[in-house]
């Protein structure tokens, strides 16, 4: 249950933040569905074998592990044996948390830290498979997230298919700024009021 629940809770935390991102970010949600287009024009459905060629698409996800890691605390650590860090000491045994999302909007590290640039991964080696600790969303080393490879590839093809089949738009009214971004409390951040959003179907 463990596994089931944080492989679902995960996954559709991050497909409603990259929604919420490509919905206020209309040029970059022209990209992705462009780059689609191209692909997959006259096809019913985004497959698996599809998604090796939607490289705007990965720039997109990534920007969003990003901005919204879906667990930002990642899993509690132990430290095993008593070392110091930036003068601070810490015993052997304590118990340690690491806040993914304070790193990954750390200005040190990040050009505009606190905006969705998708772009800045263009030329960039960055990558959030543990080995870039600057971008840790499914934590570093033997304790990282098992299910990495399942979860990116369950929400490339939800997310590709979602930009193939419709057009989104807000409801009437609504505009980009009125877009709420506060965050839910949980081990597992979501979105504290429900993403509301019109589809369109697109020409296939």
């Amino acid at each position: 249950m463990d596994i089931f629940i944080a492989g679902t809770d995960t996954s559709a935390a991050t497909i409603v933040w990259t929604m919420v991102e490509l919905i206020k970010n209309p040029e970059a949600m022209k990209k992705a569905q462009d780059e689609i287009t191209e692909i997959a024009w006259g096809k019913e459905n985004i497959e698996e074998s599809d998604l090796p060629k939607l490289s705007y698409l990965k720039l997109v996800l990534k920007e969003s592990f990003r901005l919204h890691p879906p667990a930002p605390l990642l899993i509690p650590r132990e430290t095993t044996r008593a070392c110091t860090i930036n003068g601070y000491e810490i015993p052997a045994k304590t118990r340690i948390l690491i806040n993914a999302r304070t790193i990954a909007r750390d200005p040190f590290y990040w050009k505009d830290p606190d905006s969705f640039k998708p772009e800045r991964f263009f030329y960039s080696s960055v990558d959030f498979r543990g080995h870039d600790y600057e971008l840790i969303p499914f934590g570093i080393g033997r304790r990282s997230c098992p299910g990495i490879n399942f979860s990116v590839l369950t929400v490339e093809l939800a997310l590709a298919n979602l930009l193939h089949y419709f057009d989104w738009k807000l409801p009437h009214g609504i505009t980009r700024d009125d877009v709420d971004m506060v965050e839910a409390v949980g081990l597992t951040v979501h979105k504290k009021t429900p993403l509301l959003l019109i589809a369109t179907p697109r020409p296939r």
